[in-house]
């Protein structure tokens, strides 16, 4: 997960990385949405490395550690990133879009409190839980570049459209791919809880 995690972060970030409006992948009305666009993405992508180190066993055990890395996780990663995500959801002209990714930016920072929270009265059990649920979201930056060209190809396969159909319907299979996402994240995230209960019984 931490290797493919770097390898879609530097993907997602490499346009971004002179700060070129020019070289946007995404629409932009203003330099400050342009601003408010990096923030979001470098925020994002750092949350995205991150997040994969906290599950490591032998960083968990170095409290120092897995405390600092998960102050940089939430506060410098996820808190920005889902702040930033919501005038971006917002000011996309796709109300999939704009619905699609406001409902994870909030999921971001209720999960992201409700972790911090856990791990502050020391109940470490429903922490990890949280925090499980708070990556899975911060994984739809990967999930939804995966679930897109699998659902081009779908229609492709059952619909016999041509390629020029395929790619017009791009913009809204990126739509579709990015609510589909993070509930098919969220969805993982429980069933692995459930079954780590299960194990607990």
């Amino acid at each position: 997960m931490l290797a493919v995690a770097t390898i879609f972060g530097a993907v997602l970030t490499g346009p971004y990385v002179l700060l070129d409006i020019d070289s946007s992948r995404v629409a932009v009305t203003s330099h400050a949405h342009y601003a408010v666009l990096v923030t979001h993405i470098f925020a994002a992508c750092l949350a995205l490395v991150l997040g994969p180190l906290q599950f490591i066993p032998a960083i968990r055990a170095r409290r120092q550690i897995h405390r600092t890395i998960g102050r940089f996780y939430l506060f410098a990663g996820v808190l920005p990133a889902a702040i930033a995500a919501i005038p971006v959801a917002l000011l996309s002209d796709r109300l999939v879009t704009k619905i699609g990714l406001t409902i994870p930016a909030i999921l971001w920072l209720i999960t992201g409190t409700l972790a911090y929270r856990a791990a502050r009265r020391h109940d470490y059990t429903s922490h990890q839980n949280w925090m499980m649920r708070n990556y899975a979201l911060t994984f739809l930056a990967v999930t939804s570049r995966i679930l897109v060209p699998l659902l081009l190809l779908a229609k492709v396969s059952f619909t016999g459209a041509s390629g020029s159909s395929v790619a017009r319907d791009v913009p809204s299979m990126i739509s579709v791919g990015q609510v589909l996402g993070w509930i098919v994240n969220l969805i993982a995230a429980e069933a692995l809880i459930r079954r780590r209960r299960s194990r607990s019984i």
